[in-house]
């Protein structure tokens, strides 16, 4: 690490898993972190206890001042971010909008660890949204921040396969990972303003959505990469659904199968040791890990075990038509 990166008076903004990642990185590398800005503390757990967030957890481990402002429309908390004099503010998955004063505090500006090779997808959910949409490759973007969604020059991509039996939460796992890294890599450079600059083409961009819990009922009228998909893309949040006997069943890993059949979608058409085999609007799908309602997620190997008659051939799922 250059001198004039470890010289750098770093503000971190970030709230979830996938910003703590890197905090830590920041913190592990020496660099100087002068205080934590992450979203107010929220309900959590059947008890709905206030939870402080991963970052906050991981800024009070390391004795970091910590600010959680509601927004920033109140002018004292603009002035106070002000009088921390930063250099940079690193804003990773925060989860709001800065406005032009915020950007305009640190010496540096905003820089933002983004998980989509901008401008594929900008938003709140571009991990799940590149799995859904079946892009082969997603990434990081290592982007200096405007006024704008995800709309500022980017200084650094790194790019990452999406696999064909790549859940959402796997992805999440390896891009906070790619992400940290990225950031390290990008601090030099931009502590001597060398980093070069690329303009992003708004006519490539998509919106990624957030995510809606109704997003993960399955219509298996669709075809079964499409199902298998949107399983794996909302796991491990927020669990595709269907219904067994009029109650919910969620169901967490499938993949595609291409047997062949002539029977009504959400049929299941056979089990076999690991899998409950549904037919879809075209080829069918294997479940591999379901959760029956009042119980926790299992292996559908474990489920056939116990409960295989839920499953008999015939056996139809989602909302009789």
């Amino acid at each position: 690490m250059s001198d004039t990166a470890r010289q750098l008076r770093i503000l971190f903004a970030g709230t979830p898993d996938f910003a703590a990642a890197s905090l830590a990185a920041l913190l592990d590398a020496g660099h100087q972190v002068i205080g934590v800005y992450t979203q107010p503390d929220r309900p959590a757990g059947r008890g709905r206890k206030l939870t402080p967030s991963p970052v906050k957890t991981v800024a009070l481990e390391h004795d970091l001042p910590v600010y959680q402002p509601l927004n920033f429309r109140q002018q004292e908390d603009r002035q106070q971010l002000a009088a921390l004099d930063a250099d940079l503010m690193v804003v990773v998955a925060y989860g709001l909008l800065l406005p032009q004063a915020v950007l305009d505090a640190p010496r540096l500006g905003c820089i933002n660890v983004h998980a989509s090779l901008l401008p594929r997808w900008r938003g709140a959910a571009p991990i799940h949204r590149a799995l859904l949409a079946g892009d082969s490759e997603t990434g990081v973007t290592i982007m200096q921040m405007d006024a704008g969604l995800d709309t500022g020059d980017m200084l650094l991509k790194k790019r990452c396969p999406i696999t064909p039996t790549d859940t959402s939460g796997e992805l999440h796992d390896r891009l906070a990972a790619i992400g940290a890294a990225a950031l390290l890599e990008s601090l030099p450079a931009i502590a001597d303003q060398s980093i070069p600059r690329e303009v992003q083409d708004d006519n490539l961009a998509c919106y990624a959505h957030k995510l809606e819990k109704a997003e993960g009922e399955i219509d298996w009228s669709k075809p079964a990469t499409e199902i298998a998909r949107q399983i794996r893309g909302l796991s491990p949040w927020p669990v595709a659904f269907t219904l067994l006997n009029g109650e919910t069943l969620r169901v967490w890993y499938a993949e595609p199968s291409d047997q062949q059949h002539a029977t009504k979608p959400g049929t299941v058409i056979g089990t076999d040791k690991k899998a409950i085999i549904v037919a879809c609007g075209s080829g069918a799908v294997r479940l591999l890990k379901i959760q029956l309602p009042g119980s926790k997620a299992m292996d559908s190997s474990a489920v056939l075990n116990s409960k295989r008659e839920l499953f008999s051939d015939g056996t139809e799922l989602g909302h009789p038509k």
